[in-house]
């Protein structure tokens, strides 16, 4: 008949009504949590290797996957908020990694502090071409110079971008829509369950 679980009393209602048609309410499962199990269970590593990969200088795509603070509805718990970045080899391979953000920011902000990371991470493994992805319009118009940076806050990141980008003999900026960027959530929920000590 009735469960003895904790129902508030509107649900206890349609639980009551519903019971004579043998129908049950089943609570919605989380999708994020989903989301990153199955993005971990697709890339599992046979044997460890450490993080820090010396790529040959070749191709390599970067795909920016972000997610904004918490007004968005997106990865923020009672930890933090946090951002993520995957670097895609030629060859599909993804090497994901994320951050967290311990200031007061902006949207906009958290999408430069992304492709920031995102850039030292492939100049540290020393590529001299690459192909950046974001799901920012704003970012990616602004990298390429097609859109003008006013926000006084952005362009300090705006610069800080194209000083780092000076290390690239080839670089371009590709705009992905957040549809097509299913990483992003996933990574950004990662980063965000992380507790980090001060």
């Amino acid at each position: 008949m009735i469960e003895s679980t904790p129902l508030n009393g509107r649900m206890t209602r349609w639980q009551i009504l519903l019971s004579e048609f043998d129908i049950v309410h089943v609570n919605k499962k989380a999708i994020k949590g989903s989301a990153i199990v199955d993005f971990l269970a697709k890339r599992a590593l046979e044997d460890y290797e450490p993080f820090n990969f010396n790529f040959p200088n070749e191709d390599l795509m970067y795909v920016v996957t972000t997610e904004e603070d918490s007004q968005e509805g997106n990865a923020s718990n009672a930890v933090g908020n946090g951002i993520g970045a995957a670097l895609v080899s030629p060859n599909r391979d993804h090497y994901p990694f994320t951050s967290k953000l311990d200031f007061d920011y902006t949207n906009n902000m958290v999408e430069y502090e992304a492709c920031t990371i995102g850039i030292r991470e492939v100049i540290e493994r020393k590529i001299k071409v690459l192909e950046v992805y974001g799901d920012s319009a704003l970012v990616i118009y602004q990298l390429k110079g097609k859109w003008e940076t006013r926000d006084l806050k952005l362009i300090n990141y705006r610069r800080l971008v194209l000083e780092l980008i000076e290390e690239f003999d080839d670089i371009t900026f590709c705009y992905l829509p957040r549809d097509e960027n299913q990483m992003a959530d996933a990574l950004a929920t990662l980063a965000s369950m992380v507790k980090v000590n001060k």
